[in-house]
């Protein structure tokens, strides 16, 4: 009985101690755990605070690296009009043109490059370009401004090209496509079939113009030929201006075809045969190259642009117009 009694003041004697112990390692796990996510906090804080200053960096440059260069030569101005031209893509006119107002603002560019790879694209966007390059010329003659082709300069490409003092171009580089095209679809035959009713109500007559869910109308027809027509002569005209006395010109020129960098050449199409690279180093004279084409905004990349996008896709699909 006694020894029952000494076991049960020993637990109770014991039973603070361990208490204790336990509270105490809590207590100590809960202070590592709060050292631990402070350490990550400020981990993350920095990492953040580096990446919207490597963010800033790109958005400013190249001023900012301009600006850092200070004590350099002169350089060589790069523009890229890579892709399709159109007021939703990477390639469109306000870009391309702020880019060439900095190159030109920039006291240390010798020349100017466009740097162009796109199969065409929107004739508003290209045409908004090639006045601003003929604007550029006419306030400062002694700058060149020169297009270089990499694969493919066709279309609102060539429309851009059309405009620089010489373009230079690859053997294999394909280069015209001096022409314009409106494309769409016809779905009368398929709604047939599906027993698929169209019920339009439109106010106007032609309102409903080049509906794809309705029979094609020819008196509509003829004034879209009439546009696209008026627009081809619009590129002509354009083509014709830019290279001048140049141009050997054939009968199918204008057709839309398009040719070798090789066969350019030969039609005065194209200047001579060069890179990015050659043209800085050889004909400028500028080896240091800066690319001035502006950054896409980091919101414009998250967000994708996918309204803006849909709403082009769905507009090009029905009644898109394009140089190409």
């Amino acid at each position: 009985m006694e020894n029952e009694q000494d076991i049960n003041m020993d637990k109770n004697q014991a039973s603070p101690v361990w208490e204790r112990e336990v509270l105490e390692k809590l207590a100590m796990a809960a202070v590592t755990e709060q050292r631990r996510a402070r350490r990550w906090s400020v981990f993350f804080k920095t990492l953040m605070f580096v990446y919207l200053i490597a963010v800033g960096a790109i958005a400013f440059y190249p001023k900012f690296e301009s600006g850092m260069d200070s004590s350099e030569k002169q350089h060589t101005a790069i523009i890229d009009v890579v892709g399709a031209i159109a007021e939703n893509e990477v390639a469109n006119a306000d870009s391309i043109i702020e880019g060439l107002r900095d190159a030109v603002k920039d006291k240390k560019t010798k020349g100017i490059v466009l740097n162009i790879n796109s199969p065409g694209g929107s004739p508003v966007q290209s045409a908004y370009v090639y006045e601003e390059i003929k604007r550029i010329k006419q306030k400062h003659p002694k700058l060149p401004i020169y297009a270089v082709v990499s694969d493919i300069c066709a279309s609102g490409g060539y429309y851009i090209a059309a405009a620089a003092d010489k373009i230079y171009v690859n053997q294999s580089s394909m280069i015209g496509s001096i022409g314009v095209v409106m494309n769409g679809f016809g779905f009368v035959s398929t709604m047939e079939k599906l027993g698929v009713d169209r019920r339009l109500i439109i106010a106007g007559e032609h309102k409903a113009l080049m509906d794809p869910f309705s029979p094609a109308n020819e008196v509509e027809t003829r004034h879209m030929q009439t546009l696209l027509d008026d627009v081809h002569q619009q590129f002509i005209r354009a083509v014709k201006a830019g290279r001048g006395e140049r141009l050997q010109e054939t009968e199918d020129m204008f057709s839309g075809l398009v040719w070798t960098g090789e066969q350019g050449v030969k039609l005065g199409l194209a200047d001579d045969f060069g890179s990015v690279d050659s043209v800085a180093r050889e004909v400028i004279g500028a080896n240091k190259k800066l690319n001035f084409t502006p950054q896409e905004r980091l919101l414009d990349k998250i967000a994708g642009k996918l309204g803006a996008s849909f709403g082009h896709a769905l507009g090009s699909a029905v009644t898109g117009m394009s140089l190409r």
